[in-house]
């Protein structure tokens, strides 16, 4: 919904504001029972028949819960609680809109669901930053005690606890699929994607490769230089290959030196395409913080799902058995690099 009237009104500390509100994540996820449960909770304890859980983005007012409201969200200039998030720690509570010389003009007052009582809190995070507010209102001008002023506040901040332990679960489903040293995806998390690909595969007959990676000279690297040298080679070669694979792929570190990259919607020629360019970025030498210069290959086994793969561990194994003979290839080449720089 556009507004007619613009309602210029941002904190001071906006950037902030943004960034804050953004790490958590949220915006555009789907209902969560948590949320409802407070929203409802909101509109029940004060008697109100429009309940809202609004995250103030850069320009909408965006409804994480909704009781009463049929729109998901609203232009920021049109919202009351653009008021709201500009006075932290305080309540904005307006007991007719056609009383107040801000909104006696405002579309939402004058036409649509002609509000006339609002009354909104601040939901304020740990640094400060106002990331929108839990606000209630009616068709009817109405009073407001100070005993449902403070239970509103009370209320908001159970949604921010509710923000907090979202964001904090989040957190921690991310780090037990990430690898600690590269960022990469660990392999729970290729494995689950694996799954699923397979299985999406199945159903549709979308085709997609896997490759399985595994680096040439690296305990080289770790015997001559350290393995703090050893550390910073996989790290730039995680991110050199990063830099190969299309978004929507999956790339994740499978342990030690090997590597796997989940290509969707690849066919053998792509795959192997993508395959050549991995193997001539990470061959590039790696400078180490130390000034010293190393170097590694690698090895890249391929299989492609097709109507005759049954399974998962059918499609690895065959990947699998790619990478053994590519390797054994690749060392011989090592071994000979390696004799003719010595």
């Amino acid at each position: 919904m556009q507004a007619d009237c613009p309602v210029d009104l941002f904190p001071l500390d906006e950037n902030r504001r943004l960034a804050a509100l953004r790490a958590l994540a949220i915006l555009d996820t789907e209902p969560e029972t948590d949320f409802d449960a407070l929203t409802r909770l909101a509109a029940h304890a004060l008697a109100a028949p429009i309940a809202v859980i609004g995250l103030m983005d850069s320009h909408r007012l965006w409804f994480k819960s909704r009781v009463g409201l049929e729109v998901p969200e609203l232009d920021r200039q049109v919202a009351f609680c653009s008021h709201t998030i500009t006075q932290p720690g305080r309540s904005l509570v307006i007991p007719d809109l056609l009383d107040d010389a801000r909104f006696t003009d405002h579309p939402l007052v004058t036409a649509g669901p002609r509000l006339r009582f609002y009354a909104g809190a601040p939901l304020i995070d740990v640094s400060g930053a106002v990331l929108g507010t839990l606000a209630v209102l009616d068709t009817t001008p109405r009073a407001f005690t100070a005993e449902q002023e403070s239970a509103l506040h009370d209320l908001a901040e159970l949604v921010m606890c509710a923000l907090r332990a979202r964001h904090q679960a989040h957190q921690l489903k991310h780090l037990a699929m990430t690898d600690h040293l590269t960022g990469l995806a660990n392999r729970v998390h290729f494995e689950r994607a694996l799954d699923a690909e397979f299985g999406r595969a199945v159903r549709q007959g979308e085709p997609f490769t896997l490759l399985l990676l595994d680096l040439d000279g690296f305990k080289a690297v770790n015997d001559g230089f350290g393995h703090a040298a050893g550390d910073e080679t996989l790290k730039e070669v995680s991110q050199r290959l990063l830099t190969q694979v299309r978004a929507g792929d999956v790339l994740a570190r499978l342990g030690g030196d090997e590597f796997g990259v989940l290509m969707r919607d690849g066919d053998t020629e792509s795959a192997q395409a993508l395959a050549r360019r991995i193997v001539r970025a990470v061959s590039q030498p790696i400078k180490l913080s130390s000034g010293d210069e190393v170097g590694v290959g690698v090895s890249v086994g391929m299989a492609a799902y097709a109507d005759d793969v049954t399974s998962v561990r059918k499609l690895v194994s065959q990947a699998d058995q790619a990478l053994y003979e590519a390797k054994k290839q690749n060392e011989r080449r090592w071994k000979m690099f390696v004799g003719m720089r010595a």
